[in-house]
């Protein structure tokens, strides 16, 4: 599979639009607004009216990730988009907070993402997929038509026939926190699980921030690493 290939390109997506290199996002997020309260007017989804996830990062498979539930509020969702840019280092940042600022030991810890290469960077970078492609059904209102929207979204950014399958069974899978959590293969994975998970959800949708809850646990993540966490989505 090529995950990481698809990771970097979702993290190229995340950065471009979470402030830096000069991009407008109140614009952004006030022009999506706009196409929410417009219903099927001059610019909307002829499909179905109002708002075309496309549009959201200008396009790609993160906005579908992200964006793709008509209605939803947005603001709060485009100001974590670094969260996934940066999810390694944030992280270990986070642990680092919670512990009191803690030099950590990698051994013992696991290695941030940017630090992993080969298989490890691959193996990585699925369970991070993972995570936001679970996160992003939690609602349960992922249907048949943005499953497939996202599927050739992936696909155009380059996804091989295997990691085709494997999202195709990502986005069919029952949502277990227990079975996610069991991909973690380090604590830091883990916190980056969390962390991009955080950066999918809606904090104001309580099935969302129930699965939240539930991988945080599964994670066996403590309450004051799970605020660090969050703040760092926020903040980023």
């Amino acid at each position: 599979m090529n995950a990481k290939r698809i990771l970097d390109q979702l993290m190229k997506q995340a950065g471009g639009s979470s402030g830096a290199g000069g991009t407008d996002l109140k614009g952004m997020v006030d022009n999506l607004s706009s196409q929410f309260s417009s219903g099927s007017g001059q610019g909307g989804d002829q499909k179905g009216g109002g708002f075309d996830p496309k549009q959201l990062l200008g396009g790609g498979a993160l906005g579908m990730l992200i964006g793709s539930k008509r209605g939803r509020k947005m603001g709060g969702k485009a100001l974590k988009y670094g969260a996934i840019a940066g999810v390694g280092m944030l992280a270990w940042k986070a642990w680092q907070n919670s512990r009191g600022g803690a030099d950590g030991d990698e051994a013992r810890e696991g290695r941030p993402m940017d630090h992993l290469e080969g298989n490890q960077q691959e193996q990585r970078s699925l369970e991070l997929l993972q995570a936001m492609i679970m996160a992003a059904r939690a609602d349960g209102h992922v249907d048949e038509r943005e499953r497939a929207m996202l599927a050739e979204q992936i696909d155009e950014m380059g996804a091989d026939d295997e990691l085709h399958d494997w999202v195709e069974r990502q986005l069919k899978a029952p949502l277990d926190a227990l079975a996610l959590a069991r991909q973690a293969d380090s604590p830091q994975a883990a916190r980056e699980m969390y962390l991009v998970s955080v950066a999918v959800i809606d904090d104001d949708n309580p099935m969302e921030r129930a699965w939240l809850d539930q991988l945080a646990s599964a994670l066996g993540l403590d309450d004051q690493l799970k605020r660090e966490l969050e703040q760092q989505a926020v903040s980023s």
